[in-house]
């Protein structure tokens, strides 16, 4: 069904993103197995890789690595991420060949967010245990568990510089700061109606944006935490958040349903002003990021329960570029590459990596290249 209802490069110009949308969420609303024809047909015990090739990209399929939803993506490198599941699990995999790294179980419930200590080279999964976990490579019990939260924690950030500090949120209202060294808890504060849903520290280390149930993105200042500033409110929950490298921009997005809401949103942090908006999905927007240096242009891309993966022209707010992946389910999660490689996880299909291609005449396309 994938390969057979979804195309390797949709452009800007193509089938219209009405078309396109409803298709992917009729497709995500079929009853029957929980994984399409051609991702079950790839399982084996061997290598479990199964190829097609058209006249565009050479697409691999792999057996399945989580047996429900994969719920959160860290960038690793090209060609490797972390992944959490439903399924209670944490995976190291590396798709470039098609084998798993690692895989971590320890969690008593479905793990929520992952993120990855680059400077550490360890891997840090929340949950909806209500704890933090930290894993290593070679070994298969947690390092270390963080413990405090009293509701599922919904998101985590690690301190850029050398990531010797970790924030998490929670659906409790609070924000934790957590020493990574001793497992310490520095620093707890909460805020009334704060569900969290998305935490991101700025690489300069001077602020870090918040989002949550409240609609609000709220800036924190990382050695207080305490709340320096709130953005005006949207009308919909806001999902995820990003920041630029210098920390001068922050981009947002929205749940909701039938085209009402479902917008990604840029925001001047200096200015502390609504920049734009970009308009296209039409149900909840999962995931949203400013890419890096793709097609050397300013682009961003968001991920939606339409089952629509989207780019976005920085400037214009015009949609330059989408796929549809048939039978996904809501997508979830997304990190994207300098090498223009974007991972995208889902309810139903695993996870997708698409390469960012860019013709002579500057049309960008998706181009499918592996799936597990």
């Amino acid at each position: 069904m994938l390969a057979n209802l979804s195309t390797s490069g949709i452009q800007a110009g193509g089938n219209s993103p009405s078309t396109l949308t409803e298709m992917g969420k009729l497709l995500s609303k079929s009853k029957g197995s929980r994984r399409n024809c051609a991702y079950e047909a790839v399982s084996g015990t061997e290598r479990n890789m199964a190829e097609e090739t058209d006249s565009t990209c050479r697409l691999r399929q792999y057996s399945p690595i989580h047996t429900e939803a994969v719920t959160s993506l860290a960038a690793v490198h090209p060609g490797a991420v972390i992944t959490g599941s439903k399924d209670q699990s944490v995976v190291w995999y590396d798709y470039d060949n098609g084998s798993e790294i690692s895989r971590w179980n320890g969690h008593d419930k479905e793990v929520t967010k992952v993120a990855y200590a680059h400077h550490l080279n360890k891997v840090f999964s929340a949950s909806r245990d209500r704890t933090v976990k930290s894993w290593q490579l070679g070994q298969s019990q947690p390092q270390h568990t963080f413990q405090g939260h009293e509701l599922v924690v919904t998101a985590l950030s690690l301190q850029p510089m050398d990531n010797s500090q970790m924030i998490s949120g929670s659906r409790d209202n609070a924000l934790r700061l957590w020493d990574l060294q001793t497992g310490d808890c520095l620093k707890e504060s909460k805020v009334s109606r704060n569900l969290v849903t998305d935490i991101s520290w700025a690489k300069n280390m001077d602020a870090v944006a918040q989002v949550g149930e409240d609609k609000e993105l709220k800036i924190w200042d990382p050695r207080t935490l305490e709340v320096v500033h709130c953005f005006q409110r949207k009308q919909y929950i806001q999902t995820c958040c990003d920041l630029t490298e210098d920390g001068n921009y922050c981009l947002t997005c929205s749940n909701g349903f039938s085209g009402n809401g479902c917008e990604v949103t840029l925001w001047d942090m200096r200015a502390k002003s609504l920049v734009c908006e970009y308009k296209g999905h039409t149900e909840t927007v999962g995931a949203c990021m400013f890419l890096p240096g793709v097609a050397d242009r300013s682009l961003i891309a968001s991920v939606s329960s339409d089952c629509t993966v989207r780019i976005w022209d920085r400037e214009t707010t015009e949609c330059v570029g989408q796929e549809v992946i048939a039978g996904s389910g809501p997508l979830t999660s997304m990190v994207a590459y300098h090498d223009g490689s974007i991972c995208v996880s889902s309810f139903n299909a695993g996870i997708h990596v698409f390469s960012i291609k860019e013709d002579t005449n500057g049309q960008l396309s998706l181009e499918r290249r592996f799936q597990f």
